[in-house]
């Protein structure tokens, strides 16, 4: 018999140590190593079993070096899941054996997602498994039935043993597999409590090996910490092959799925549903739905043109420019970064005369998107300029392009996808880049009528578009 050993492992990071610390040397954190008792496995017996068939990740076992020349290429067949919005975000849909950690806040709908999936592959004659380590089948039965998706062929069990998974897994064969969730799956082997971190690397190292073996697509739904991070150590993420979080904002109905990691596919893509009464269902125009309520003559609101990937997206972004009257000057900002804002206000000052010192600055992203691209700082800064004048832009009007710290208007990628989806939408004028011109016109060379009820006014400074959207009077 193997002989235990203790180890004090750090819960944020995994670090291992022979002794107690009170700080973690990896992360930093303080009092996060916990002890755990760790059984050394025999060497006689790591030739045996299913496990050892499937050993290692991307390959059998034991197979002799070959020249990249003679590898075969993979077909790249997909398994679609019937859900536009997730085969975007996935890259066209689940690769055999390919392993997707779906990670979200409590509620947000990974659950429902999983279910919906697997309900609509198991309608197509595939066999599906879903082993619910949080939930009685009960539960899952209640939630089933208010879906649309029809699960009544979805293998359902509610286990938390991994040797048990296993098993199932060896005996029914499923075309696709759905752990929910990660952090309730125990290997009998460790001594340790469920969701530690050495249970967390077992667990997802033997279900990779598992899928991977069997060509089997798998979900694996994982907890959130407090920070919004997935729970467990960082190498999780790197376990697996696709790693997709859930977005949205308590309070409303849509959700953004976004995937941080994917080997298979880009990590630019978002796909945008609504969460109604039976289940989620995919956004067709999320542009439109987030400027549904868009107030129309009201000072501080613009319309910016995003590009998530390959989809272009309209947002609303909205500032509030007031005299502070309560204690120092602050700036906070919803869905975009506060040190990007500080930025965008000192080139105001400096570079256009607006004296926003000794005024509390608000900007927010209507619906809870979160904008990442620096084109969307022209739109940022005639919010704020908006606000500080008390004048509304002109309500037609969409803008984009980056800011420079001289106060210049850059180029930026895809111009025409956001103009033909600000024109789609039924906006007539967009202030943007000058530079970009050029571009706009050799991809138009022949289809100029693409962007016939759009006029694009180029600007080259900040003064430039100050004067187009009528903030500042012309020279």
């Amino acid at each position: 018999m193997a002989k235990p050993r203790n180890l004090h492992v750090c819960q944020e990071c995994g670090y291992e140590s022979a002794k107690w610390l009170g700080k973690c040397p990896s992360c930093e954190a303080w009092n996060s190593l916990v002890e755990e008792v760790r059984e050394k496995k025999s060497t006689s017996s790591a030739g045996s079993g299913p496990s050892a068939r499937r050993a290692g990740y991307g390959a059998s076992a034991g197979g002799d070096p070959v020249p990249m020349a003679q590898v075969e290429r993979s077909t790249g067949d997909r398994l679609g899941s019937e859900n536009e919005e997730l085969d975007r975000v996935l890259g066209g849909g689940f690769v055999a054996g390919g392993v997707v950690l779906l990670g979200g806040d409590p509620g947000i709908g990974k659950s429902t997602l999983s279910l919906q999936i697997g309900g609509m592959l198991a309608s197509r004659g595939l066999t599906v498994l879903y082993v619910s380590g949080e939930e009685s089948l009960g539960q899952l039965k209640m939630r089933g039935d208010r879906l649309c998706a029809d699960i009544d062929e979805v293998l359902v069990v509610g286990e938390t043993r991994l040797e048990r998974v296993e098993e199932l897994v060896e005996e029914y064969k499923p075309d696709f597999l759905v752990l929910d969730s990660i952090q309730t799956l125990t290997s009998e082997e460790l001594g340790s409590s469920p969701g530690s971190v050495v249970q967390l690397r077992e667990v997802t190292g033997r279900v990779t090996q598992l899928a991977k073996g069997m060509g089997m697509p798998t979900i694996l739904v994982g907890h959130v910490t407090k920070d919004g991070a997935i729970a467990g150590p960082k190498v999780l993420e790197h376990m697996v092959d696709t790693v997709l979080y859930f977005e949205g904002m308590a309070g409303m109905n849509h959700r953004i799925l976004r995937a941080v990691k994917n080997r298979y596919g880009s990590t630019n893509e978002i796909g945008v549903f609504e969460m109604r009464g039976d289940g989620l269902h995919g956004v067709d125009n999320p542009s439109a739905m987030f400027l549904a309520e868009r107030p129309k003559g009201a000072p501080g609101s613009v319309v910016v043109p995003l590009v998530e990937g390959t989809r272009p997206l309209l947002v609303e972004v909205q500032a509030l420019v007031s005299a502070t009257n309560y204690g120092p000057p602050k700036v906070t900002s919803v869905g975009v970064d506060s040190n990007r804002v500080t930025l965008l206000l000192n080139i105001l000052e400096k570079r256009a005369g607006m004296k926003i010192t000794g005024h509390d600055v608000f900007v927010n992203v209507a619906g809870g998107v979160k904008i990442e691209e620096p084109a969307a700082d022209l739109g940022v800064a005639m919010a704020i300029a908006s606000s500080y004048r008390n004048r509304a832009v002109p309500a037609e009007t969409v803008f984009f392009g980056e800011m420079g710290l001289t106060g210049e208007v850059r180029a930026v990628s895809s111009a025409v996808a956001r103009l033909v989806e600000a024109q789609k939408l039924g906006f007539s004028r967009a202030v943007a880049p000058r530079s970009n011109a050029s571009g706009i016109e050799a991809q138009l060379e022949g289809n100029e009528q693409a962007l016939s009820e759009l006029r694009f006014e180029g600007v080259s400074d900040l003064g430039a578009a100050l004067r187009s959207a009528k903030l500042i009077d012309s020279a």
